[in-house]
């Protein structure tokens, strides 16, 4: 029976979009000393928060699912300060940068267990980075 209530109880969560057609492994030397390797699965919205979803290892034995939320409002901000949407790839970008980030400043793996949250301050000064609209 319990098959049953798992037959009903997935697809509450929505499924992922923007998953690559073929996964690519990349690769992150970060200032932590630790050298990642990740794919992008994709993301979803949800809950004022667009979730992009990476696979993580730093030792190619354990694998994690680390999520990097991008807060609706910190795009909705950026939006009205530099009076143009993000492209799709900058969002992304945003993202990514956000990883990089997380991977540079947290001592190691251990501590990824959190989600990484971009709020306003943070998307900005990810995008000055990037050279977007400087």
């Amino acid at each position: 029976m319990s098959w049953w209530r798992g037959l009903f109880s997935r697809g509450t969560q929505e499924p992922l979009r923007a998953a690559p057609a073929v996964r690519r492994q990349k690769n992150y030397s970060a200032a932590s000393g630790y050298a990642y390797e990740y794919f992008y699965e994709g993301f979803r919205d949800e809950g004022g928060c667009r979730c992009h979803v990476f696979t993580v290892s730093a030792d190619r034995k354990e694998w994690f699912e680390l999520h990097v939320l991008v807060e609706d409002r910190a795009i909705e901000s950026w939006r009205a300060k530099h009076s143009r949407p993000l492209a799709e790839n900058e969002r992304y970008a945003v993202a990514k940068m956000a990883l990089f980030e997380a991977f540079d400043t947290w001592s190691g793996p251990g501590e990824m267990l959190a989600p990484v949250r971009v709020d306003a301050h943070a998307a900005e000064r990810l995008l000055e980075r990037l050279g977007i609209d400087v």
